[in-house]
């Protein structure tokens, strides 16, 4: 059960706030009854009609951020921590949004934020071959030897982190610490903190810059923007590890 008005919102009918206008307006049915009660909840059965209308189904919004480290990926936090839905606009704050391969609090970089179930189901099934970019900075100098251990792929538990592609940008010998640049496919940010604590080289700071063909161009940290028609039709297509 939720909040007419919030469902109104999610619904594309109007903002929060224009919605509860409406309602104290007795512009909306709930099931054949005009409700000008701001709290009224309805459920997904319930027959809403808007000027005598019914409401579309939930608008589908895709937004692609570029996150802050301090900022959760999660909606719910018993230490009530910022929240990346936090950055949003007034205006976008009434979807009911969750990430896509989701990033740690103190990493950062490209989120995909969305209300789609479908794309999430789609982008998060096992066995396919989505590959993301990221900038990491390391403790300690990184020997050759390291690179060529990431290169073969690391177990971790039963399963094997492979890194498709691997460089070393940057060697800082006074503050001793390596700047790595890599292409992986099917790994979580948590993982890749295990992978480089297990290598010896613990992880300083995170940055993701790519997810599939898409980056971080023209989007500046804390900000979004919506993704295009055709960047999300291209998000959907087939992912398949089997795919010839």
């Amino acid at each position: 059960m939720e909040r007419l008005s919030k469902v109104l919102a999610h619904a594309g009918v109007a903002s929060r706030r224009k919605s509860e206008e409406m309602i104290q307006n007795g512009l909306v049915t709930v099931n054949g009854q005009v409700v000008t009660l701001l709290g009224f909840k309805v459920s997904q059965k319930d027959e809403i009609l808007v000027n005598g209308k019914p409401i579309d189904k939930e608008t589908l919004v895709y937004f692609l951020m570029n996150k802050p480290t301090g900022y959760l990926s999660t909606s719910t936090d018993a230490l009530k921590r910022r929240n990346v839905t936090d950055l949003l606009l007034p205006e976008d704050k009434d979807y009911r949004l969750y990430p896509i391969h989701k990033l740690e609090y103190d990493a950062a970089g490209l989120l995909i934020i969305t209300n789609d179930g479908d794309l999430t189901k789609h982008l998060t099934q096992p066995n396919i071959e989505l590959k993301m970019e990221y900038n990491v900075r390391l403790k300690g100098i990184m020997i050759r030897e390291k690179l060529r251990e990431l290169r073969r792929g690391i177990v971790l538990g039963k399963k094997m982190i492979e890194f498709i592609d691997i460089a070393i940008f940057e060697l800082d010998k006074k503050n001793q610490s390596t700047l790595v640049r890599f292409v992986c496919k099917d790994v979580t940010s948590k993982e890749l903190r295990e992978v480089f604590e297990k290598l010896g080289h613990p992880i300083k700071n995170m940055t993701r810059i790519g997810f599939d063909t898409l980056n971080l161009e023209g989007v500046a940290r804390g900000g979004y923007r919506r993704l295009k028609v055709q960047e999300v039709k291209y998000l959907f297509r087939d992912l398949s590890t089997n795919t010839k």
